[in-house]
């Protein structure tokens, strides 16, 4: 697989992810204030993302990715799609060297 549809695979599983945690949030409208554990765990029990990075990140380690990813994501200012930026970095951080 290259790193291109790789990406394209876990932006697809980060896509799947807001939808669930969207669902599951409906109450408050999406609103969790902890949702970067929320989606560390469902992305690590319920998807295929520890496959498609070679390893399974230690869960504190990708709740800690997902924040800083955002931070970033929002610093950048860019128009790419959120899941593209987090699937990219993800890769980057966890992906096989």
């Amino acid at each position: 697989m290259t790193s291109r549809s790789a990406d394209e695979h876990v932006a697809a599983l980060l896509q799947e992810a807001a939808e669930t945690h969207h669902g599951v949030y409906r109450i408050t409208d999406g609103v969790d204030a902890d949702w970067a554990s929320w989606y560390a765990s469902w992305l690590l029990e319920l998807s295929e993302l520890p496959d498609l990075l070679g390893a399974r990140p230690v869960q504190s380690h990708l709740v800690h990715a997902l924040v800083q990813l955002d931070r970033d994501y929002v610093a950048s200012g860019t128009d790419e799609p959120w899941p593209r930026f987090y699937a990219r970095g993800l890769r980057e951080r966890f992906g096989p060297a």
